[in-house]
């Protein structure tokens, strides 16, 4: 493999994030975060999202999902989720098993052009906050990706209107931020504006997509929220305290503990200091924008755009129609990772990352060139 576009997963790790590990690597340290070093970058963490909040460490982005929506949970709770959300498509179940709730999903909203893309508003939310039915789970919390698993993004107006309408029933907002970083870039913003000025609850925190080797963070806010639902006005006294308290617990349980956590903390410290995670996203988005560009110089004999792209390159992915049968499509792949997202339409996404180069999209489209 020459090249790949499969995965922001697929690249490395930067050299800082390595070299920021292998400064750890002396001496002696406490375990499970149990060390001052660990502590002092948490707080660090704490002040980039806004303060006011917990952070704390897992080992990636479906545990970071499992633990930040644990928290809230009942046995009789539900989480409301978008139909396209990672957690319902690509977690192999894992909060419902762990959580013993369920995940309901909502019907996404529609683009200009009719495609869904993977974003839910107040509207479709509100159908699904009804309570008291002893028969029927409980609502309790929203999650919801940014950007969105059609790599889209909730403008900040969006995600305040969702946080006012699950605060109204005393319920909650969470945000799978796998990719966050790449959301701060394009919309030129911090976490603290994106996340904690907005009304979110919690915060899956990624990293692994923007060049780190392990580890995520959850965010937990201190809002004083009401913590049960199952009646719409209901004003019990908040349990934030015992849900913060509980949080290193849950994480304990779904095996997101790691034992050597100052080498998470070391590559967190690296990844905030100076912006790093923002430069790093920034590039993978902007690599997507050259993408897009060049694919968009690809025509047919009678002028027309060879490529469709079918979404808008928000981030740091380009959703394209290709043109060329399966077994030219195969080709492609043998030097060049990428997947199909919709084989039925031959619609590729296409991924950069924080290490993608000019070169390897220029060596892409030209291939592409030569099939037409």
């Amino acid at each position: 493999m020459k090249y790949s576009f499969g995965s922001d997963n697929h690249s490395g790790v930067h050299p800082k994030i390595l070299k920021a590990i292998e400064r750890a690597n002396t001496g002696y340290s406490f375990g499970y975060g149990e060390d001052s070093y660990t502590e002092s970058v948490l707080a660090k963490i704490e002040l980039l999202c806004g303060g006011d909040c917990s952070a704390l460490f897992v080992l990636n982005g479906t545990g970071a999902n499992v633990v930040s929506l644990s928290a809230f949970l009942k046995p009789f709770s539900a989480v409301l989720a978008p139909s396209s959300a990672h957690i319902l498509d690509d977690e192999c179940g894992a909060v419902e098993r762990f959580s013993g709730c369920r995940i309901i999903p909502i019907e996404c909203c529609k683009n200009e052009i009719g495609e869904y893309n993977g974003k839910v508003n107040v509207d479709k939310v509100k159908e699904f906050l009804k309570f008291g039915d002893q028969h029927k789970v409980q609502p309790i919390i929203l999650s919801i990706s940014q950007p969105t698993e059609n790599e889209t993004l909730y403008t900040l107006d969006e995600i305040s209107s969702l946080a006012s309408l699950m605060h109204s029933y005393g319920c909650y907002l969470h945000v799978d931020g796998s990719r966050i970083s790449n959301a701060c870039a394009a919309m030129g913003i911090g976490i603290k504006e994106m996340i904690k000025e907005t009304g979110v609850d919690v915060l899956s925190f990624g990293g692994t997509k923007n060049g780190l080797l392990i580890g995520e963070a959850v965010i937990l806010y201190h809002r004083n929220r009401n913590c049960d639902c199952s009646t719409k006005n209901n004003s019990e006294k908040t349990l934030l305290k015992r849900r913060e308290s509980e949080l290193k617990f849950l994480r304990k349980q779904a095996t997101q503990l790691y034992s050597k956590n100052r080498f998470i903390a070391a590559q967190f410290e690296e990844y905030i200091k100076n912006d790093l995670y923002l430069k790093m996203a920034k590039h993978s988005n902007l690599m997507a924008k050259y993408l897009e560009k060049k694919l968009l110089t690809l025509r047919k004999q009678d002028g027309s755009f060879a490529i469709k792209i079918t979404k808008s390159v928000d981030v740091n992915a380009v959703y394209a129609i290709l043109p060329f049968t399966m077994p030219q499509i195969k080709r492609l792949q043998e030097k060049y990772l990428f997947y199909l997202w919709d084989t039925r339409r031959k619609e590729a996404r296409l991924m950069c990352s924080f290490n993608t180069t000019k070169e390897a999209i220029d060596s892409l489209v030209e291939d592409f060139r030569k099939l037409l």
